[in-house]
């Protein structure tokens, strides 16, 4: 079936999804990684494609940005496209000095002062896990792989354009070293949907360290961690 922003029909997805933020690293990702992708949705151009990885059937689908987008999108493909597994990979920017830009990270939790969980649901938590058995399978393979994984939690913002420093006080004062978007939305649809997520990251900038990627290389310079998705769903 399709809904107001999916044209595909049921089977024209897989089963796991890799989630980037971005249509066009969508559309790079099928282009450059899978064999024989087709192109399912382009509503609103958030792009979606369907293709093989070494012969296992897999999806992309754009996120968009925010908490409001991907949790549209994930919650759809849950519900109404019987996904299993969104692993989310995206870019996130530094909060801490251990990071640097193009390292990859695990989040092993996300806390946010997003209203989200609250209104979707009714839950007041400001915290959101991903699927143990996801991230196991991350971890496994990029030790395999001999990537220096890094896992911490994230910060899910709703605001990007900040007035003060107040947010990434407190985000830094609940424990999260770095901060993107949409993973507290994605993690939490997961959990009500009883389905499974993840979310590797590439710090694409630092708020310590002078180190700022263009829209460009967001765009097509994570290898790293879309292989190691890629590989990871070998796995699962």
């Amino acid at each position: 079936m399709s809904t107001p922003h999916n044209t595909a029909q049921n089977d024209e997805i897989a089963k796991i999804v890799l989630m980037p933020g971005d249509p066009l690293r969508a559309k790079f990702i099928a282009e450059n990684y899978l064999d024989d992708p087709i192109c399912f949705n382009t509503v609103r151009n958030v792009l979606g494609y369907t293709g093989a990885y070494k012969n296992k059937r897999i999806s992309v689908m754009a996120s968009g940005m925010g908490m409001p987008s991907i949790g549209i999108y994930s919650y759809e493909l849950y519900k109404f496209y019987d996904v299993d597994t969104i692993i989310r990979v995206g870019s996130c920017g530094g909060y801490i000095p251990e990071l640097h830009a193009l390292d990859v990270l695990l989040a092993k939790s996300c806390w946010s002062e997003s209203t989200f969980a609250k209104v979707q649901s009714g839950e007041g938590s400001d915290v959101q896990y991903p699927s143990p058995s996801i991230n196991q399978a991350i971890k496994d393979t990029a030790k395999i792989m001999n990537i220096d994984l890094k896992e911490y939690r994230l910060h899910s913002s709703d605001v990007f354009y900040h007035e003060t420093n107040q947010a990434q006080d407190i985000a830094i004062k609940n424990g999260c070293a770095a901060v993107e978007m949409e993973s507290f939305a994605l993690f939490h649809n997961a959990h009500v949907l009883n389905k499974k997520a993840a979310c590797i990251c590439t710090v694409s900038d630092s708020f310590v360290h002078d180190e700022n990627l263009t829209s460009k290389q967001r765009e097509n310079s994570f290898d790293t961690m879309i292989k190691l998705a890629l590989e990871t769903t070998l796995r699962i």
